[in-house]
């Protein structure tokens, strides 16, 4: 059993060019749970929520000036339209856009230096858990803010906590509409109607479909359309400050700053509601926070986090007795996320070498810059394009469900052709400046294997060595 290369990577980001091989491997990594620092220098250096926002309130305010000089006529053809057009394009890569790309590069830094990467491959897992996407204009100054507010804090504390902090960020209300969803038969909503118009605001039900289909209980676990609909509306009245349009923004309770996550009484639901045959009496934004602990402490969610990280730690198909007792640890403690770290510490199937687990983009690139003393990328390296180009962008994967966690989304040939042709460049920056002969079995450990080791030793330079050392398949595994 190869325990300290698994240690490294299955459980860690890949061993750094200055660590000590651990003497036990298992207690390495728990005191790694004691030792998480949830606020690491790379990422307490950014500016926080409140800039942020203000950079797309600026953004919004511009956009607007520039509609309001546009020619009344949509048809019309002139140098004005004309011109426009690059001032949108510099629009798109104002501060909103730079937000996105120095948080990126902090997460990428703090995952390079930190001496704790096993509570960093957690964090990486519960941001891919809770997934926004970067996408959608408001979303893009606020990934990198949501996973470092949202999730990095929470990470080692019960699962109800990082949930209803996942949900309450500004990231997650607008990324799925939630700062737009307003109550049927609201008190906006009856005004609305009440003022002629036919179509009252709308209810949203994208956050609530997703935190019970992806968050907790898992698809297909009991619940109804019914069931989704009426949590829906139990959620109306959160929004975010500032960022939206409407009567929310209009309604904004003294002191608001932009970007809060706020609530919004005239824009909630009235009335009880029942879900899953539960009651939840009115009690504005407390109705939400009762059904949100529910939910957090269902057996079919202990049931559904157990299986995903069982699916991260252990490979695809996860052995069910690792399953059951992740399951009966999290029904146990209430969802005590550390007990559940533990409890997949401990577990033999995690520490197996079959089935073979293939690292992502993200996990291959972050073990290789470990590696080195050197550095990798050059200085001006655009930390979100490269990822873009390795086929996982930062915080962009196009689907509240996140990065697929299998076998099969990373080990394409198209994919492992991306990560040759960047350890080929890499090489060619330093390889004549680092002995991949002596690295391959610092980082390789009690993995590396007679081939490999043979291949590194015969190579025709110093850079094909270290080229032929990140391509190898056991540098590809985790």
């Amino acid at each position: 059993m190869p325990s300290l290369y698994l240690a490294a990577n299955r459980f860690g980001l890949g061993r750094r060019f200055d660590d000590p091989a651990p003497v036990d491997p298992q207690a390495w990594l728990l005191r790694q749970l004691d030792d998480y620092d949830p606020v690491p220098a790379p990422i307490a250096a950014l500016p926080g929520r409140a800039a942020i926002a203000a950079a797309y309130v600026e953004y919004q305010d511009e956009r607007r000036a520039m509609r309001r000089a546009a020619p009344d006529d949509a048809g019309q053809k002139d140098g004005t339209a004309a011109a426009m057009a690059p001032e949108l394009q510099r629009l798109s890569r104002s501060a909103v856009r730079a937000h996105y790309v120095d948080a990126a590069a902090a997460r990428l830094a703090n995952a390079v230096a930190t001496p704790t990467p096993f509570p960093e491959r957690l964090v990486h897992f519960w941001s891919n858990h809770f997934a926004v996407s970067a996408d959608k204009l408001p979303v893009i100054g606020f990934a990198g803010n949501y996973e470092f507010e949202a999730i990095r804090p929470h990470i080692m504390g019960k699962f109800s906590d990082l949930l209803i902090a996942a949900v309450r960020h500004p990231a997650m209300l607008l990324y799925l509409d939630q700062a737009q969803s307003f109550g049927p038969d609201s008190p906006v909503s009856d005004r609305v109607r009440a003022r002629g118009r036919r179509q009252a605001p709308g209810l949203n039900e994208n956050l609530a479909r997703e935190i019970m289909e992806l968050h907790t209980l898992g698809v297909r676990t009991g619940y109804t359309q019914a069931d989704v609909t009426a949590f829906a509306k139990v959620l109306t009245g959160l929004t975010v400050a500032g960022l939206g349009r409407g009567a929310g923004q209009r309604l904004m309770p003294a002191g608001a700053a932009d970007g809060d996550t706020v609530f919004i009484a005239p824009l909630h639901e009235p009335g009880a509601q029942s879900i899953m045959g539960k009651r939840y009496a009115q009690g504005g934004a407390d109705q939400a926070e009762a059904v949100l602990l529910d939910l957090a402490r269902h057996p079919a969610t202990a049931r559904h986090i157990a299986t995903k990280l069982a699916r991260h730690f252990a490979g695809d198909t996860p052995a069910p007795a690792l399953v059951a007792r992740l399951e009966a640890d999290f029904l146990r403690t209430g969802g005590d996320l550390t007990s559940l770290y533990r409890t997949l510490v401990a577990a033999h199937e995690a520490w197996a070498a079959d089935p073979a687990m293939f690292k992502s983009p993200w996990d291959w690139t972050v073990s290789v810059m470990r590696s080195l003393k050197l550095p990798a990328l050059g200085d001006r390296q655009n930390v979100p394009v490269l990822f873009t180009q390795l086929g996982q962008p930062i915080w962009r994967p196009g689907s509240p469900a996140g990065y697929d966690d299998l076998v099969a989304t990373w080990a394409g040939s198209a994919a492992l052709m991306q990560r040759v042709e960047l350890a080929s460049r890499i090489a060619g920056r330093i390889g004549d400046r680092v002995d991949a002969r002596q690295l391959a079995p610092l980082i390789l450990a009690d993995a590396l294997t007679t081939e490999t080791a043979q291949a590194v030793a015969r190579a025709d330079s110093p850079g094909q060595a270290l080229a032929l050392l990140y391509a190898s398949p056991v540098f590809l595994r985790r």
